[in-house]
């Protein structure tokens, strides 16, 4: 799977910008990865928004997230290829100006299959952009200073997440959810245009590269299948439903066949001969279990403090982004930390640290203050640049040289796919404990007629009015414990992903980063 977009020789002969074109391009570069980050997340706190303004459930509301996610983890794999076959800065600047069109189709959507479609198009556009992003990069800075250029890629990657739910909030309370994706389009049209100017000299050699058709077939075939599975599983009755049990057996199958399609094909469009590496393998494998426990609790915590708490999008914004605003200052540290000792260590601790707070969090109650939320969230964004930096140094690090391009795009996919699923399953998860806790919660209230009635007779409430508060003081009960236990499993999650770094051996060289695209 090659995410490069030019060869590696490339960034060595070509002569680097240098004053104000440089500054420009690597800002304009840099927004352009944070834009495409931020809109994983901006989304997270305006689903229940979202699902009102559409007519639409809650739960519906999330395929908003998890469309983009699966989308931009499907299109990553074909970026190597796009790029030697159109070029890169053509690659990149096309994608760019259609992420801001398929943003406009976002935000004028009228019904839910609109904006589903509209966001899977954005992530279709958005997955190669990343890559690509870096790849320029470090095509424009001397080599001397690509440490600079990859710090500012990585703060941008760090921050995006932070500022999304943020954005997020404040744009859905103040002017409404379209304008989340309509920010985008001005960005998208300028940056598109200067860019190409600017870079028209760091085009890649195009190559006719052909694409492993098959594979593409087969990967699109079994991530959807499984990725509506998960949506459409609780609506369904899960597995006493023919529907899902059909798409159970297609994502099944269709993941076996790509499997040995790919393992036997001579150029395939995944090349999963790289988990062969011990060290690569126990990589990907704790970052896709730390991300999709990470991701976890990035969408539940804004959904349950809107539909539970009574916070305004906005303020969910502001109190989930706290997990970010830490790791933004411990993100030097860590680069730097991991140049020094044995990265698993480092992922080994921030892993760790990470499933600590999360092990606090699952002890929360229905009267919290808002600071008794956030602040847990705020130490723990400690331990993500020490979970995500050195890891990524470790997988790199594990593979062949002329491998590590083909790793980080495998590293990503997996990672973002992973985020989406874990996505789906802690929705369906949250509504069903919800459910059965409650009815747990009913079978124990003593005699709930007669304290309605006790209610109603004090004077201060009508026999309705104290049913209803009666059933929403057993809802929000069972809602909190729901919410208790996934953060709870999430603990456990993270637990058995910082134990898996130590399936790795100690590595014994430093990862060649400039092709890391």
């Amino acid at each position: 799977m090659s995410t490069n977009g030019g060869s590696s020789s490339a960034v060595d002969q070509i002569e680097p910008l240098t004053g104000a074109k440089l500054i420009i391009s690597a800002l304009l570069l840099a927004f352009s990865n944070f834009m495409v980050v931020l809109d994983m997340t901006i989304a997270n706190v305006s689903v229940s928004n979202i699902a009102g303004g559409l007519a639409v459930s809650v739960n519906e509301g999330t395929y908003v997230i998890t469309s983009y996610a699966v989308a931009e983890a499907i299109c990553v794999p074909l970026t190597g290829w796009l790029a030697s076959r159109f070029g890169t800065v053509r690659v990149f600047t096309f994608c760019m100006l259609m992420f801001g069109v398929c943003s406009a189709l976002c935000g004028l959507a009228d019904s839910l299959g609109m904006l589903v479609a509209g966001r899977v198009l954005q992530g279709l556009m958005g997955g190669p952009l990343m890559p690509l992003s870096q790849t320029l990069m470090l095509l424009i800075f001397p080599k001397e200073k690509r440490g600079i250029a990859l710090a500012l890629w990585s703060i941008t990657t760090l921050v995006a997440p932070v500022l999304g739910p943020v954005f997020g909030g404040y744009i859905c309370d103040n002017w409404g959810w379209g304008y989340i994706f309509f920010i985008n389009i001005p960005f998208a049209l300028v940056f598109s245009v200067v860019l190409m100017n600017f870079l028209r000299r760091f085009e890649s050699v195009i190559v006719k590269n052909k694409v492993d058709f098959v594979g593409l077939i087969l990967l699109i075939i079994w991530v959807s299948a499984l990725q509506i599975m998960l949506d459409e599983g609780k609506n369904y009755d899960w597995f006493e439903s023919t529907e899902i049990c059909a798409l159970l057996i297609t994502a099944i199958l269709g993941f076996i066949s790509f499997l040995i399609w790919e393992l036997t094909h001579e150029k395939p469009i995944v090349d999963l001969r790289v988990f062969r590496h011990r060290g690569y393998m126990a990589s990907v494998l704790t970052i896709s279990l730390a991300f999709g426990a990470f991701n976890c609790s990035i969408v539940l915590t804004p959904l349950w403090l809107q539909n539970y708490m009574a916070y305004t999008a906005t303020w969910s914004g502001f109190t989930t982004a706290a997990m970010g605003v830490l790791a933004v200052f411990a993100a030097p540290f860590a680069a730097n930390m991991s140049t020094k000792y044995d990265p698993r260590i480092l992922v080994f601790c921030g892993v760790g640290w990470l499933g600590l707070l999360t092990f606090y969090r699952s002890f929360g109650s229905t009267d919290m203050a808002e600071f008794q939320v956030s602040i847990p969230l705020l130490i723990q964004g400690i331990g993500l640049p020490f979970f995500f930096v050195p890891l990524t140094s470790l997988a790199l690090s594990s593979v062949n040289p002329e491998e590590t391009a083909s790793a980080a795009g495998l590293m990503n996919f997996s990672r973002t796919l992973a985020g989406a699923m874990a996505t789906s399953i802690v929705t369906t998860s949250w509504d069903n404990s919800t459910n059965i806790l409650r009815n747990d919660l009913v079978d124990k209230v003593s005699m709930p007629d007669q304290i309605a009635s006790m209610l109603g007779g004090a004077g201060e409430f009508s026999r309705e009015m104290a049913t209803y508060l009666l059933d929403q003081l057993v809802q929000a009960q069972a809602v909190v414990m729901a919410t208790n236990h996934i953060f709870m499993v999430t603990s456990v999650t993270f637990a058995f992903a910082a134990s898996a770094i130590w399936l790795a051996p100690k590595p014994q060289r430093t990862a060649d980063t400039s092709a890391a695209h």
